[in-house]
């Protein structure tokens, strides 16, 4: 596939791709949009195929390639974030040899940031199983055990719930899972940083709270993942820092209704009515 040089700086008003397999990767769209307010954005949601957190890793790794490879055909990005923790943990590594020319971002749980600001020394991770269980976030937590005690927790079904915005189903798999984790507060001994380890997560800030109480920590990734996309267009020319402020498309494998709706209810700013996809090649089950 044929991709511009990234030194050409005739190509800096192209768009960014942003993808995830649902709504999350709203959250993360929040924070490019506030660092970069001149770029422009299209956000591809896999509505047909989500949550990717409950498929295998080969799955998500020949969405994560139909998608990209959709974005780069009809519109032409100038650069990619996968806004999705699963598909980065799943699929990173063959994008970026797959588009060596391309400025890849992925995302990962927050650990290293966690670990800095924990002063109890003990933080919860909540994600979904398949990015719990990859290898890449088993390298990043071994490389950072001997500094923080973990309570790391798979949350099945809570992904799934966000994006149905089933309140009743989070407010339960919250309390069941942040249960599970351990005791909060800022008290020797008790968890007071919490790693949001899904894009969906941010979503839900305040049913975490209500289990968590007021003086836990949250992080989540949408500032550095931002702030590493701004360093990579800088890096190659391809920062768009002119001109009037930027736009964002939406655009997904499934009904376009039900990502309008989020839109409406999550984005920051305005946005371009959402439409389904035709080009993509559909991905066996």
């Amino acid at each position: 596939m044929s991709i511009v040089p990234i030194g050409d700086r005739t190509n800096a008003a192209l768009p960014i791709g942003v993808f995830d397999s649902g709504v999350g990767g709203l959250s993360v769209l929040n924070a490019l949009r506030s660092e970069l307010p001149r770029e422009h954005f299209v956000y591809f949601a896999d509505t047909d195929h989500a949550p990717y957190g409950e498929r295998s890793d080969a799955y998500v790794t020949q969405r994560s390639l139909e998608v990209t490879r959709y974005l780069l055909e009809a519109h032409r990005i100038k650069a990619l974030v996968v806004a999705c923790n699963t598909a980065t943990a799943a699929a990173i590594h063959r994008l970026r040899a797959d588009h060596p020319s391309l400025p890849l971002i992925g995302v990962e749980p927050a650990l290293k940031p966690a670990v800095a600001i924990s002063r109890t020394g003990r933080i919860a991770v909540i994600a979904t199983r398949v990015t719990l269980e990859s290898r890449k976030f088993e390298a990043l937590h071994a490389s950072l055990a001997s500094q923080a005690h973990f309570s790391i927790v798979p949350c099945d079904g809570l992904a799934g719930a966000i994006e149905r915005s089933d309140a009743a189903q989070i407010a339960a798999l919250c309390e069941r899972y942040l249960g599970a984790a351990g005791r909060f507060g800022t008290e020797p001994g008790q968890i007071d940083t919490l790693v949001l380890g899904c894009t969906h997560y941010p979503f839900i800030a305040d049913a975490l709270r209500r289990c968590t109480g007021d003086t836990v920590r949250f992080i989540d990734t949408g500032a550095p993942v931002a702030q590493q996309t701004r360093r990579l267009l800088a890096a190659g020319h391809r920062l768009n820092d002119e001109g009037p402020d930027g736009s964002v498309t939406l655009v997904c494998s499934g009904a376009p209704e039900s990502l309008d709706t989020a839109g409406a209810r999550w984005l920051d700013r305005p946005f371009r009515c959402a439409t389904r996809a035709s080009a993509l090649v559909p991905t066996s089950a």
